[in-house]
């Protein structure tokens, strides 16, 4: 089954930065905000932001489906927009059902990467947020009704925190009791690393003994330049 990996952080935390190290040939980038990523770049790019809150989903699923045997790295940068964008374009719904559809979305697509190819792992960058009741740094979400139907981190093996301190972009790979982040032990030597997600997905492909495109033989140029396979 394919692998779910969140990575939190606050707005400017260097989420979108970590994915420089990556080439076009190792990843698919779904952009539900349509945001610029922060350095110049030839990566494979979709853009989100214009569609529905359903049509977003099934591009992002018929994405991983159509193109798992040539990338076997997504990222959904800025995922909590799935859930945002979605409550604001149905904000004029009354009721409670719309809060239970939103989080049901979102575990529908979590189920879906469990159907995807067992070394297809996909990125969710994803702001974080305080939780005041539990004291803890934690996924945001649309609030607590979402909460109490779900939390993104329940559904994730890997949670990395992604953080900015002194002008200084790192990941933290453990909790000290006051977030969410958690790895298998042993994956990482250490609590704090690079702000690398290409280091963290070989690390992770490493753990699990996941072959990746280099075991494999490379990708050769005519793949290089295919061109994504999201046609109707």
């Amino acid at each position: 089954m394919g692998q779910a990996v969140l990575v939190l952080g606050e707005s400017g935390s260097g989420k979108s930065t970590s994915l420089r190290n990556f080439q076009k040939s190792d990843v698919v980038i779904l952009n539900v905000a349509n945001k610029l990523l922060p350095f110049k770049n030839n990566l494979n790019i979709v853009n989100l932001k214009k569609l529905s809150y359903v049509e977003r989903y099934e591009k992002i699923k018929k994405a991983m489906i159509q193109n798992q045997d040539k990338y076997k790295a997504f990222v959904i940068d800025d995922s909590q927009f799935l859930m945002a964008f979605e409550f604001i374009q149905r904000a004029k719904e009354t009721g409670y059902n719309k809060f239970t559809e939103i989080g049901q979305r979102w575990v529908n697509l979590m189920q879906f990467i469990d159907e995807l190819e067992d070394d297809v792992i996909v990125y969710f960058l994803h702001h974080s947020d305080f939780d005041s009741n539990s004291g803890r740094t934690k996924a945001k979400t649309v609030g607590k009704m979402v909460d109490d139907y779900m939390s993104p981190e329940s559904l994730c093996t890997i949670v990395i925190g992604a953080l900015n301190i002194d002008g200084k972009h790192i990941f933290k790979t453990s909790s000290n009791g006051s977030t969410t982040y958690k790895t298998p032990m042993g994956m990482f030597e250490s609590e704090e690393i690079d702000n690398d997600l290409k280091l963290v997905d070989t690390k992770i492909r490493e753990f699990y003994g996941f072959n990746n495109k280099e075991e494999k033989g490379g990708v050769n140029e005519e793949q290089r330049k295919m061109n994504l396979n999201l046609k109707d």
